[in-house]
């Protein structure tokens, strides 16, 4: 009866839907040994392309498996294109290591800063300096109104607004206030908007609302990079970016990037920490889909049809084997960067940059 069960189950999934099933960290059953830490659940990894392999390959004897082709353009690297993903570009190692270093240390610091918003705007309203605030081990306080204070039964939206204050502050503030740590709030941190900004309860861009232009050093990078999916007469214009933050067991489920007015231009993705795994599948979630690697400073261009490709990151490997961080380790030993090391060591941070009009 239970196999009937799962074969049903396994028949209604999608073929989407079986990969991301397929790479997720699941555990090991731990439950007869409580005290021994958890081990993640093996899983096959022979199926995944690896296009540090190929660009090593390719640089030593020209050779490329079937179905992945080099790109001729200005570009100063190797670009990769695969043939039955028209509008797929892949640029491994694209960032120097100093650059990838200034973009996870910006997305850290800068890039959550008001107006800019983040997933937390929704229950915390703006929220300053996170980051410096996580290391510097605050906790943020719910300032309550009055009518709040006499009644604990208010719910959060009457809360009138945050105000981070010292641990040995906190105790002095009274053990009703709601209150949470600067240091968990980093770690739910999911996603921030630059330029202009998302509004992800109606999916689409809100010109209205408050924002900064993206860095100009951004934007002349992501120009850079996204030439290889631009016609020769034609530049890209980057108008918005969202910076998305993943941490272990995160995962991004399979979707589409469909609310820019113009598909033939790209989507700018750039990698940062942990490596992950890619999933890129066609039009329909019924497609099979190609699984990748993306590692710290790799570039991925979506253009054309491949803007109509389902894609999501079902698993990020975080540990010391598998995240391929070393290299981040080593740029970021100085006392005054502990804390990106820190955030870094165990999670990835993707930055995808788009024209929106």
């Amino acid at each position: 009866m239970y196999g009937s069960d799962s074969a049903s189950e396994d028949l209604e999934r999608t073929a989407f839907r079986k990969a991301e099933k397929k790479y997720k960290l699941y555990y090991q059953d731990t439950y007869r040994t409580p005290k021994k830490k958890k081990q993640p659940k093996p899983v096959d990894l022979s199926e995944v392309l690896d296009f540090k392999s190929i660009l090593i390959s390719h640089n030593q004897n020209a050779e490329l498996p079937s179905g992945i082709a080099p790109v001729r353009c200005g570009l100063d690297r190797p670009v990769f294109s695969i043939e039955n993903r028209p509008g797929f570009y892949f640029i491994p190692g694209a960032l120097t290591i100093e650059q990838q270093c200034q973009w996870i240390k910006e997305s850290l610091t800068s890039f959550p800063q008001p107006p800019n918003r983040t997933n937390h705007n929704a229950f915390y309203g703006s929220i300053n300096d996170l980051f410096i605030a996580a290391k510097e081990r605050k906790i943020l306080v719910a300032k309550e109104n009055s009518n709040s204070e006499c009644n604990p039964s208010v719910s959060n939206r009457d809360v009138q607004g945050w105000k981070f204050f010292e641990e040995h502050e906190t105790s002095s503030k009274g053990n009703s206030r709601k209150s949470i740590s600067a240091s968990v709030l980093l770690r739910k941190l999911r996603w921030s908007t630059l330029g202009l900004q998302f509004e992800w309860s109606k999916r689409n861009y809100d010109v209205s609302l408050p924002h900064k232009k993206i860095p100009d050093t951004l934007c002349q990078l992501a120009k850079k990079l996204a030439a290889p999916a631009m016609p020769s007469s034609e530049d890209f214009q980057p108008e918005a970016a969202i910076v998305n933050y993943f941490g272990l067991g995160d995962m991004l489920g399979g979707h589409l990037d469909d609310m820019e007015a113009d598909w033939s231009k790209p989507i700018v993705s750039m990698s940062l920490g942990c490596k992950a795994i890619f999933l890129l599948g066609g039009k329909l979630r019924e497609d099979p889909p190609l699984a990748m690697f993306l590692r710290s400073g790799d570039v991925v261009l979506m253009a054309g049809e491949a803007r109509e490709c389902f894609h999501g990151v079902p698993r990020i490997f975080t540990d010391t084997e598998n995240a391929e961080i070393v290299p981040l380790e080593q740029q970021f030993s100085h006392e005054d960067d502990s804390s990106f090391l820190e955030y870094i060591q165990t999670s990835r941070i993707n930055i995808n940059i788009r024209q929106v009009f």
